[in-house]
């Protein structure tokens, strides 16, 4: 848990699965995680870093001051889709942010967090969400989505002067149109007559004649 997010207790995967888990060779599709906040507060952001899960629900338990025994638990956000397909690579392992306007309903006054996870694909054989962090008002988690390159890309003073040693591509586009021109006039022009090896105005030399 970063430093800048609210303090919380962060609890392991609990797995959900029908039947014997200690028997039952299948691996279970869902997981549990419970996040318990130290006090209640309101939530800006829901931050994380994604590890194979496909579909994510988000329940919230809102505890008020005015009324500290009524703990009720509302569904902020519903089975939010993380992978474009279970069962490929798309979107396993990206950085999602889920700010406060993205949810279902007002997240003020929580107390506990109770993220479902889910994937269908028996492709994975495990997933999860790590580098969880729970953000309030006026605290953000850094940009961390984007790929190597887009975080790396040349500002524009340094494309110009990329730009500085290439030729202008006007000038060059107009000596190739000339080239053409001259090649096309030189084919026309040549002659359709072959041309003989041996022969001279017609006729051929003995000489110059070899026999096999």
């Amino acid at each position: 848990m970063a430093q800048d997010s609210a303090p919380c207790s962060v609890k392991a995967p609990v797995p959900l699965q029908v039947g014997n888990g200690k028997s039952e060779l299948g691996r279970p599709g869902v997981y549990v995680i419970d996040v318990t906040l130290q006090k209640p507060q309101t939530v800006h952001e829901i931050s994380f870093k994604n590890f194979y899960t496909a579909f994510l629900t988000v329940r919230i338990q809102q505890r008020k001051k005015s009324d500290p025994k009524n703990r009720r638990w509302r569904t902020c956000v519903r089975d939010l889709r993380l992978m474009a397909n279970p069962h490929t690579e798309d979107g396993s392992q990206d950085y999602v942010s889920l700010h406060a306007h993205q949810m279902l309903c007002a997240t003020d006054h929580v107390s506990s967090i109770r993220l479902i996870l889910r994937q269908p694909s028996p492709v994975w054989t495990t997933f999860t969400l790590e580098d969880l962090q729970i953000n309030p008002p006026g605290r953000q988690s850094p940009q961390k989505g984007f790929s190597w390159w887009l975080n790396h890309l040349p500002p524009k003073e340094q494309l110009r002067s990329l730009n500085k040693g290439l030729p202008d591509p006007n000038r060059v586009s107009s000596e190739l149109q000339q080239m053409w021109v001259l090649t096309e006039v030189m084919r026309s022009n040549q002659s359709a007559a072959s041309v003989g090896r041996f022969d001279v105005d017609g006729c051929y030399d003995i000489n110059l004649l070899s026999y096999t």
